[in-house]
């Protein structure tokens, strides 16, 4: 079902576009072809690689199936909003009007313009957006506390070695005092992604690297990514605390895995162990791939939240869609009682849908804040 889904848009302009083309019809079998294998590129990368998740195919291949399907997706908006009109026209004149094929080329001009600005902006290395967080029993040891969040990095072939090695030195440059990476590090298994993982053993940070595994994880062999994780000097959480001191001041750093392990044989998301016997009054910061449980957290006594998983929507308007099937949390901050929740847009995005437009990715860096309130 959902490959007929993503094969709509196809039948949109292969229907009611490319038959009002003035082309002779070799040409427009190609084109609905070319079109065809873009709609169906995720069924390609699960008979060609094994997973809809990780298409293991050069990258400019999968750059160029992103940025069909992303023109084709548009195309079929701006061709439905054209049939739109013209019914407005013909109930207004009582007939339709002939539309001039100069304004069908320009609908596919700006499809795959729009669709290359959405790709570039999917696959650049993200700007870094400060965030202060302000919390209450702050201690003052921890006044201007920095953290940087990556999450959803899905390092694969479209986010490569070189990418990540980037990725790690414009990390590094900041100089945080913490760096949490909450989810989704990568799409493949160990053996085909050692290399391009490589460089996150370069992550440097005052108090260390910390992780939590995403519902990615657990698709590539999730002990095997747990060990190998580990054995790239980042501490992975698994219901599990840390408390980070400041001379006698204390902060909990706490963290889950994914509600994705309910379906499988690996420990589910348990909040109370992860902070059972977290010392009290310490604020404690949980970090949780995906960002339906904040309730449950804000109700456990956690201060703020760190999650990612919804890649902010991807593009504006799509948000709205993602938000429902994550308890309406999609993008940047929310307030849950005394709890912040701060939902990341992520480092980068599955390989799948490497399109976004008004939903950029972002390194995050959190300065913690004292409200005074002891």
């Amino acid at each position: 079902m959902f490959h007929f889904i993503l094969a709509a848009p196809w039948f949109v302009v292969v229907l009611r576009f490319v038959p009002a083309l003035p082309l002779v019809l070799p040409t427009k079998l190609t084109l609905a072809a070319v079109l065809l294998v873009a709609s169906q590129h995720l069924l390609i990368n699960r008979i060609t690689s094994g997973s809809v998740f990780s298409p293991e195919y050069p990258r400019p291949f999968i750059i160029l199936l992103n940025l069909l399907f992303g023109a084709m997706v548009f195309l079929a908006v701006f061709q439905i909003a054209l049939d739109l009109m013209s019914l407005i026209i013909a109930a207004a004149k009582g007939r339709f009007p002939q539309v001039p094929v100069e304004v069908r080329y320009a609908m596919g001009v700006v499809a795959v313009g729009l669709a290359a600005y959405a790709v570039s902006q999917a696959i650049c290395l993200p700007a870094v957006k400060n965030v202060d967080i302000t919390i209450a029993g702050l201690p003052p040891e921890f006044e201007g506390y920095r953290i940087l969040q990556l999450t959803d990095l899905h390092i694969s072939r479209l986010f490569p070695a070189r990418w990540a090695e980037a990725l790690a030195s414009s990390s590094n440059a900041l100089d945080v005092d913490l760096i949490a990476i909450t989810g989704d590090f990568i799409d493949g298994t160990v053996e085909k992604r050692r290399d391009d993982v490589a460089p996150l053993a370069m992550l440097r940070a005052r108090d260390g690297v910390l992780g939590i595994p995403g519902n990615h994880e657990y698709f590539f062999g999730y002990d095997d990514w747990m060990r190998h994780d580990r054995s790239l000097g980042i501490q992975m959480l698994e219901n599990q605390h840390v408390v980070l001191k400041r001379g006698d001041a204390s902060l909990v750093i706490a963290g889950v895995t994914d509600l994705a392990a309910s379906r499988s044989s690996f420990p589910a998301p348990n909040l109370n162990a992860a902070i059972r016997d977290a010392p009290a009054g310490v604020p404690i910061i949980l970090l949780d791939h995906q960002p339906r449980m904040a309730e449950q957290a804000a109700k456990s006594g956690v201060a703020l939240q760190l999650s990612g998983h919804t890649h902010g929507g991807m593009v504006t308007g799509l948000d709205r869609l993602v938000a429902r099937s994550n308890n309406g949390f999609v993008s940047g901050r929310y307030n849950i009682g005394t709890m912040q929740l701060y939902v990341n847009n992520g480092t980068a995005l599955w390989p799948g849908f490497a399109l976004r437009i008004g939903r950029p990715s972002e390194l995050t860096v959190f300065i913690l804040r004292g409200s005074g309130k002891r």
